[in-house]
């Protein structure tokens, strides 16, 4: 079992939305998962939540609306799959649409505490995910960027492309974490409930053991 502060599995579908006007109040919090459309971005909310939470496909660009999944055990908060972009295979007319529905909900949905980005590990910092991890920066949204489909890499060549990530994100001086992420074998998976936990309920802080000095009895 997962070993988080908040209870992933109790999440469940609202609506999805074909623009942020059909979504849930603009209030509480909300941690949105994006990615291009053959990023395995739903196989990665299915593993977080332990359920067939959002439905997978092999034609990448399903995703054409705004998801909303409500969490159970937390007061308004939610997460969000947001339609997939880089899509190929689809009409132009149709990527326009989608492209606008994602732009809106990333520069006005205040709600937006945190993005998951996904990438392929085999094919990382497309054009497309460097603009959103640009975006984010400079709208101050952390983000938790995932090398998807981990198991596709033996361990050394797993553990090099995380680090040369890592390398040209440090550069950008924004709030990113990199992870190597594989749905099939659950690698990254404590990491990524771990960095959520963050964003919605904030960091664990230690207490410091307060220090009592011991006041010497007077004689009577």
């Amino acid at each position: 079992m997962l070993k988080s502060r908040i209870k992933y599995n109790t999440a469940s579908f609202v609506t999805s939305a074909p623009d942020i006007t059909k979504l849930p109040a603009d209030t509480g919090i909300e941690v949105a998962f994006a990615g291009r459309s053959n990023a395995g971005k739903s196989s990665a909310l299915n593993a977080l939540t332990d359920q067939k939470l959002a439905r997978t496909s092999k034609t990448p660009g399903r995703t054409q609306l705004i998801n909303t999944f409500e969490l159970a055990d937390v007061d308004d908060m939610r997460l969000i799959d947001l339609p997939g972009y880089g899509f190929a295979k689809v009409p132009i007319e149709m990527k326009k649409k989608w492209q606008k529905s994602l732009g809106e909900y990333l520069q006005k949905r205040q709600s937006l505490k945190g993005i998951v980005i996904l990438m392929d590990i085999r094919h990382p910092l497309k054009d497309l995910d460097r603009d959103l991890i640009n975006w984010a920066i400079g709208s101050e949204i952390p983000v938790l960027a995932l090398l998807t489909k981990a198991d596709k890499l033996k361990q050394g060549a797993r553990k090099a492309q995380v680090l040369q990530v890592r390398r040209e994100l440090s550069s950008l001086e924004g709030d990113i974490t990199v992870h190597a992420f594989s749905s099939l074998k659950g690698t990254g998976l404590p990491e990524v409930a771990k960095k959520l936990d963050e964003w919605f309920l904030g960091p664990i802080v230690a207490i410091p053991p307060t220090d009592v000095e011991q006041t010497p009895e007077s004689d009577a």
